[in-house]
């Protein structure tokens, strides 16, 4: 089965091929015969009741400074010329990615999108987790500073976090005197209109912050992240490192509680973050990474597994 493939990500120029999932998926339906194409989000178009992408054929190869080859534009239509498209462009989750997920979902059902962008627009990464707040850390999301300073009252230590965040970008602890939380919630409202996450400081995060990955609903490895020096912040992008892992019984028992539903909802490709062996604090589906390193400790091949169940769904 040769699978014509659109890829709609951040441009290809600037990844790090030595870690990036979308690179070694891309490899993956390469090494079994699938065509490409690259395209950003911004280069999608709707006209005479269809969904087009002006998208470059693109061959890759994982050497440095020559990844990718990409050949001249062509206007695809998404439902006809294609059979699978990729939504992969990293976060902010904004209103050009709801709006993106809104004109894919116009081409679903003719050819598959992954993840499904329904499905997507529907999880919010640091939402849709509070429906596994038996899981979770103490949570709160709000704008309001009382709240804020009630909720620091009852934890001692806290950190917060923009609500569509990504990457491990202003991340910031508050300490039990909580002398900077009015000036972070005024630099935050002044930031972002959505309300703010806020959680209980985990000092098991010292001890890493674990990456479990589900392809189809069923766990396919994990990696636990350790903080970089001086650091609580454990996401490779800002410094974190990797090391093998297992899984624990706590973690277990939250995969098998997450796998139907993620299956249910077409989560294809999903990443969830775990601390201290039991607390869940994001299920990432927008554009989630690790696949690289848990391969790389376990043997496994991620993308074989990925590319196994989007051809078992288009049989």
């Amino acid at each position: 089965m040769s699978l014509r493939v659109a890829v709609q990500m951040d441009p290809l120029a600037g990844i790090n091929i030595d870690g990036d999932s979308t690179f070694a998926i891309m490899l993956g339906a390469q090494a079994r015969g699938h065509r490409l194409w690259h395209y950003g989000p911004e280069a999608l178009s709707y006209r005479d009741r269809r969904v087009w992408a002006a998208a470059r054929p693109v061959t890759v190869q994982r050497v440095k400074g020559d990844h990718a080859r990409l050949g001249e534009p062509e206007m695809l239509d998404l439902g006809r010329d294609t059979d699978v498209v990729w939504m992969r462009q990293d976060p902010p989750f904004d209103l050009g990615y709801i709006t993106a997920t809104h004109l894919l979902e116009r081409v679903q059902g003719e050819t598959l999108v992954v993840n499904d962008p329904e499905a997507v627009r529907n999880a919010p990464e640091k939402v849709w987790v509070l429906d596994y707040a038996r899981f979770m850390p103490p949570t709160c999301v709000t704008r309001s500073l009382d709240v804020a300073r009630a909720f620091l009252a009852a934890h001692g230590e806290i950190v917060v976090k923009p609500l569509h965040g990504n990457g491990g970008k202003a991340i910031f602890k508050v300490g039990r005197d909580g002398a900077n939380l009015s000036a972070l919630l005024e630099v935050f409202n002044m930031t972002w209109r959505e309300p703010h996450m806020l959680q209980a400081f985990l000092p098991e995060v010292a001890e890493g912050d674990k990456r479990i990955v589900f392809v189809d609903g069923e766990v396919t490895g994990a990696i636990n992240r350790l903080p970089g020096a001086g650091e609580i912040r454990s996401n490779l992008a800002v410094g974190g490192s990797a090391e093998k892992t297992a899984l624990t019984a706590a973690e277990e028992e939250i995969c098998a509680a997450l796998g139907p539903e993620l299956k249910a909802r077409g989560l294809l490709f999903v990443g969830i973050d775990v601390i201290g062996g039991k607390w869940l604090t994001e299920i990432n589906v927008t554009s989630p990474t690790g696949i690289v390193a848990i391969d790389r400790f376990n043997g496994t091949d991620t993308p074989a597994r990925i590319w196994d169940a989007i051809e078992g769904r288009l049989r």
